[in-house]
């Protein structure tokens, strides 16, 4: 199911306030990226990264995941694997996270 991106406000007098455009603009934003997400598109996640925190001022919480945004496949024959993203096993700042990997079967 997708969100429609426009806003539809009762009335046509206010259509052309301020507030209405602004408003309309970030209603758009929203429902682009809750569509993206909701379409699995990694440019949606706002917290997809190339590698787990490393000394950081966020404070992160156990079971908070951090989705790879430059998934490749590594390893060797036989043991192929993808490092989909880290999970956090002990709070703090940058806490402690481990690799999410999924064999890939090559």
């Amino acid at each position: 199911m997708r969100v429609n991106p426009e806003l539809r406000l009762p009335g046509s007098d206010n259509q052309e306030t301020p507030m209405v455009r602004q408003l309309t603009t970030e209603w758009r934003k929203m429902t682009t990226q809750l569509n993206q997400l909701s379409e699995g598109q990694v440019v949606a996640v706002t917290n997809a990264t190339t590698a787990a925190p490393t000394g950081s001022a966020v404070n992160y919480n156990l079971g908070d995941f951090i989705l790879n945004s430059t998934p490749s496949e590594l390893g060797t024959a036989g043991s192929k694997y993808i490092i989909h993203g880290w999970r956090c096993v002990a709070a703090g700042a940058p806490g402690t996270w481990v690799q999410c990997r999924f064999l890939t079967g090559g």
